[in-house]
């Protein structure tokens, strides 16, 4: 979920990578072509759990506030049209083990009466303060909204130190996002200084037949010192390494703590804003969030 601008464009075109028979990769990246040969297969070690998050409990409830930090935004930073809130309209447990995330086409009101002039309302969640951690598998269990032009569901970690150095010194891992208008592909990306909005290392996981609003699957991100790969249901589609990022000129940024984000935008440069072939309420259901730290073999 870019913290500036949102949009990519490739350049020499997409490239196909023989994951599996029912799945394809495709990719691109702004930067040098040097910067392209990043070879990871695993980290070599162990994961060992450090935080959950099941969301059971009863149907309406509010997400675990000891866990997650409910953010109320009146805008977001991309030209997204959602005002974030806390209502239970927007993120709630819907009593079978799933966080629900709801967008809904609606002019949020405060309680001095005064109308927001955002035409949608939706939730973002985050741990900063709560959890943040350098390192580690970080994987959620999702099913992603349905789609529609303009919809843009993420999963992602910011540097926590980004009121400090800012964005994208900070550094910025979209472990996945979506756009509406694709409801079929994913993406996971790295953004940095030199290589943050439409410069960002990026690829992109596509389904041959079936949306990612059909059912759930498992998004997950594995980082060490050395470098990350993204995974959805644990085949790898992207990888990026400390010294690949150095091959290709640009500074690695990704040795201290960050945090995580999820969150349903509403429109917004990454896919356009909704048209009338988009419809309203958009939800994602999210199973599970685990965390875990790297231990080296």
């Amino acid at each position: 979920m870019l913290v500036m601008l949102a949009e990519r464009r490739c350049r020499g075109g997409p490239r196909q990578l023989a994951l599996a028979a029912v799945v394809s990769a495709l990719g691109c990246n702004q930067l040098p072509e040097k910067g392209e040969g990043d070879v990871w297969h695993a980290p070599q070690g162990n994961w060992a759990e450090v935080w959950r998050d099941d969301f059971d409990g009863p149907a309406g409830s509010a997400p675990d506030v000891s866990k997650w930090t409910l953010e109320i935004r009146p805008h977001g930073q991309n030209g997204e049209q959602d005002y974030d809130t806390d209502s239970r309209q927007n993120s709630f447990l819907d009593g079978n083990g799933n966080l629900a995330l709801r967008a809904v086409q609606e002019r949020f009101v405060d309680a001095m009466g005064h109308t927001s002039d955002q035409p949608f309302t939706s939730a973002r969640l985050d741990t900063k303060g709560k959890l943040e951690q350098a390192y580690g598998r970080f994987e959620a269990r999702m099913q992603l909204p349905r789609g529609g032009r303009g919809v843009w569901p993420a999963f992602w970690l910011l540097g926590s130190n980004v009121g400090e150095a800012g964005w994208p010194e900070c550094g910025e891992v979209d472990i996945i996002e979506m756009a509406g208008s694709r409801p079929n592909q994913i993406s996971g990306s790295l953004h940095g200084p030199g290589y943050s909005g439409g410069n960002a290392f990026t690829r992109s996981f596509a389904l041959n037949a079936d949306a990612f609003g059909d059912g759930f699957h498992v998004f997950a991100l594995e980082w060490t010192p050395d470098g990350m790969r993204w995974l959805v249901d644990e085949k790898p589609f992207h990888v990026r390494t400390a010294s690949g990022v150095a091959d290709a000129g640009r500074d690695w940024v990704f040795d201290h703590a960050f945090y995580l984000i999820i969150n349903l935008a509403i429109g917004g440069q990454f896919d356009g804003d909704p048209d009338a072939s988009t419809s309203f309420p958009q939800q994602m259901l999210i199973d599970y969030v685990r965390v875990s730290r790297y231990e080296p073999g």
